[in-house]
């Protein structure tokens, strides 16, 4: 084996945990694998020699592209300043293993969501170090602040995502049970049912091909959303409910023809609905599913 085959080895070693680090960081798959690419290219480059420990180099190296990313996206977001990250869409048979470790911990859409509101800088800070436990000191440089610094960006990061809910009920099968109810009391047109399943705070945010891709329209608390939750009724017209995974949550995904319509994210927390990620962008979902 020369050395270029061994670098690979090494490289490909560390790949998922690299593509789960860039889609945290970026709440995109294919912007994710951009960023893994980029730090293929620059290890292919550099002297590994003087490399002492690969896996938290490569970190370190995915962290920089993706905070530059991040930084580009900010003259993007002044119209639409919510946006839709890229769900994980499974069918909960374990066919997709590559999918468990994009999703550990929790990573739910409704997080991912919270994280794209963050500064860049306190994304990153929050991201290495609370999920992936990468020292300050190794996060300073890469944010050009001092260890103390890199600590209060990933502090004010956190205080913002846990005032969020971001965090759903662990029983799936409650979250079932929730989501059957709702989509139930849509179809009856029934609104104080309706209310009754979502939490009084509820967000919606519906992403459609009439939008920026990417882009959502934001609806919020309990009646606002019931009663955009009536006009459901006919979004399932022609088509086929498939209860899904997304996330590694409850949700549901309409279909026509074999092919994906219509995706709808839920967070459950408390038994009750506190948000709702909905996309309506077939091309984009066919790429997802």
């Amino acid at each position: 084996m020369n050395d270029n085959e061994w670098l690979a080895g090494q490289f490909d070693a560390h790949r998922g945990h690299l593509r789960a680090v860039a889609y945290r960081m970026l709440g995109s798959l294919a912007e994710a694998d951009d960023a893994v690419q980029e730090a293929w290219l620059k290890l292919s480059r550099a002297d590994a020699g003087d490399v002492r420990n690969l896996g938290g180099w490569l970190t370190t190296v995915v962290g920089r592209v993706c905070l530059d990313m991040l930084r580009s996206r900010t003259s993007r977001r002044e119209e639409f300043p919510e946006r839709m990250p890229d769900p994980i869409i499974d069918d909960g048979s374990g066919s997709h293993p590559e999918h468990q470790a994009l999703i550990a911990d929790s990573v739910g859409l409704a997080l991912l969501v919270v994280l794209d509101t963050l500064d860049p800088a306190e994304r990153l800070a929050l991201v290495l170090h609370d999920m992936f436990a990468l020292p300050f000191d190794e996060i300073a440089p890469i944010v050009d602040r001092t260890p103390a610094a890199a600590r209060q960006l990933a502090s004010r990061a956190r205080r913002r995502v846990q005032g969020a809910p971001t965090v759903p009920d662990s029983d799936v099968s409650r979250q079932r049970e929730v989501v059957n109810a709702f989509f139930a009391a849509a179809r009856d047109g029934d609104f104080a049912a309706l209310v009754a399943v979502l939490d009084p705070d509820v967000v919606l945010r519906s992403e459609s091909p009439t939008l920026p891709a990417g882009a959502a329209r934001v609806v919020r608390g309990a009646e606002a959303v019931a009663g955009q939750a009536l006009l459901f009724r006919g979004t399932g017209a022609g088509g086929v409910p498939v209860p899904v995974l997304v996330n590694g949550v409850a949700g549901q995904l309409v279909t026509r023809d074999g092919k994906p319509q219509t995706l709808f994210a839920f967070t459950v927390v408390d038994n009750r609905i506190a948000a709702i990620d909905i996309i309506s962008a077939p091309d984009r979902l066919a790429d997802l599913w």
